[in-house]
């Protein structure tokens, strides 16, 4: 039974298909709201249905353009606060600024803590992200996370591939955990990337060395997040001048900004699957880019969540 009146879900227009995915699975209409710029820039989301006690679920992932997808989620949130919601869940597929979880340098923010502390501030009661950049990020929050991960999506669909004498290597020291998680599902060895930054903020990296035996094995690269593509296409390199078959590469995240298609393109990997956590246009889709939808993943979350179900039954083995 229902801990709350009748499910509603909407959604921003960060990520439109996805929802549309998502309220198929579920088996119902998408909200109708409006969410929109007047001329002087200022956003506008007025609703268009009665959700006076209803669960209501708001779905807008932090992508481009981060700063409106994020302003535009804070405003409905507070269009369903004022318009007496029984309960809002933010639902965040992808949590922009997740990468500045804490100070690396002298006087710098921790954005990540700042969208959490106005993600809850606007009225949000509850959040349903996915793959986190550091898990910590959900201590920012006063208020319940669910964390899904698309790691048994990716793993089952790279199964499929039936890969020979396959290795998963992490892209760098913090992806290792995420990357062990992979390889275990997979039967895999791990390796890992050794690098440092350089650059300061520029985003530039400088390989040091591959840690664990890569020489004659097919290399799966894991990452939450594939950005430019530099960190993926450096270590495809070092992977292939170590010895490696081949290279393949997996994330949750595509944000592919700038060249990284292209980049991607004229690199050793062969194929880069993802989740559409983040759209994909189709220019940047090819033969190369892979994306599977998360939309049935985040239905049933949601499902669980409006019935006081176990989340994270979803990924007991």
């Amino acid at each position: 039974m229902a801990l709350y009146e009748e499910l509603k879900v909407f959604s921003g227009n960060a990520n439109p298909t996805l929802a549309a995915g998502v309220v198929e699975y579920l088996g119902m209409p998408l909200g109708r709201m409006d969410a929109f710029k007047f001329s002087n820039d200022n956003t506008f989301v007025r609703f268009h249905e009665n959700i006076r006690q209803r669960d209501v679920f708001l779905i807008q992932p932090f992508s481009y353009p981060v700063n409106d997808s994020v302003m535009e989620l804070l405003i409905m949130i507070d269009a369903a606060k004022r318009a007496s919601a029984g309960r809002i869940t933010a639902v965040i597929p992808y949590y922009g600024y997740g990468r500045t979880d804490k100070k690396d340098q002298p006087r710098v923010p921790i954005t990540a803590r700042l969208i959490a502390d106005l993600v809850t501030t606007a009225g949000a009661d509850r959040l349903l992200t996915m793959d986190l950049h550091a898990g910590q990020i959900q201590g920012f929050f006063n208020i319940p996370v669910d964390e899904l991960t698309a790691l048994p999506i990716l793993a089952r669909y790279l199964q499929e591939k039936e890969l020979p004498n396959a290795v998963v290597v992490a892209v760098d020291i913090g992806g290792s955990k995420r990357a062990r998680n992979l390889a275990e599902r997979l039967n895999a060895p791990l390796a890992i990337v050794e690098k440092r930054r350089i650059g300061g903020n520029a985003g530039a990296t400088e390989l040091l060395n591959i840690i664990g035996d890569v020489k004659g094995r097919t290399a799966i690269l894991m990452d939450d997040e594939v950005d430019t593509g530099g960190s993926m296409v450096n270590a495809a390199r070092a992977l292939m001048e170590a010895g490696a078959l081949g290279t393949y590469a997996a994330c949750t995240h595509a944000v592919l900004s700038g060249t990284a298609v292209a980049r991607f393109s004229e690199s050793s990997i062969q194929e880069l699957v993802c989740t559409d956590t983040i759209p994909v246009p189709p220019e940047k889709r090819n033969s190369q880019v892979q994306v599977i939808s998360i939309a049935p993943l985040l239905g049933e979350a949601i499902h669980r969540i409006h019935h006081g179900l176990s989340v994270g039954e979803m990924f007991d083995k």
